[in-house]
C-alpha cells in the first residue's frame, strides 16, 4: 500500500452504464472507472478473500454481474451489492484506490488463475 493510497477520500461515487461500472473520483484528483465484474471478483469478504492470501478464491462465471445497489457505509467506505447476491464486502476508500491504481496487474493475475484451473469469465 502506498502512502499515497491511505490517505485518500472519494468526492464521486457512481455507479454508471446500468450497473457494469463504477465510477469513482478522489479528492487527489485521480478517478477509475471500475468494471462490476472486476469489483466482484476482487471483493474484500472473507468468501473471495478467505482468510489468508493462500485462502483466496477464483471466482468464475462473473462476465455478466451487475452492481445492484452502492450503499455508504460510515464514513470510511461503500457495501456494494451485485446482481448474483453477493453483498458482504466492505469496500474502503482505500481498497477501492488500491483496485484502480492496480487494475491492470490484478486483473491479468486473474485472467492467469481462471486460465490455470480452466474456468471461464
Amino acid at each position: 500500500m502506498t502512502q499515497e493510497s491511505t490517505e485518500v477520500w472519494p468526492t464521486e461515487l457512481r455507479v454508471r452504464d446500468g450497473g457494469t461500472r463504477l465510477a469513482v473520483t478522489f479528492d487527489s484528483g485521480r478517478s477509475f472507472d471500475l468494471p462490476a465484474e472486476y469489483l466482484r471478483v476482487e471483493s474484500p469478504s472473507a468468501e473471495v478473500q478467505g482468510h489468508s492470501a493462500a485462502e483466496k478464491k477464483t471466482v468464475a462465471g462473473k462476465r455478466q454481474v451487475r452492481i445492484a445497489a452502492a450503499t455508504p457505509v460510515g464514513h470510511y467506505a461503500v457495501k456494494l451489492t451485485f446482481d448474483d447476491g453477493h453483498d458482504s464486502g466492505l469496500f474502503t476508500w482505500t481498497y477501492l484506490f488500491e483496485l484502480g491504481q492496480e487494475h491492470d496487474q490484478r486483473w491479468q493475475t486473474y485472467l492467469a488463475a481462471l486460465a490455470a484451473r480452466g474456468l471461464g469469465r
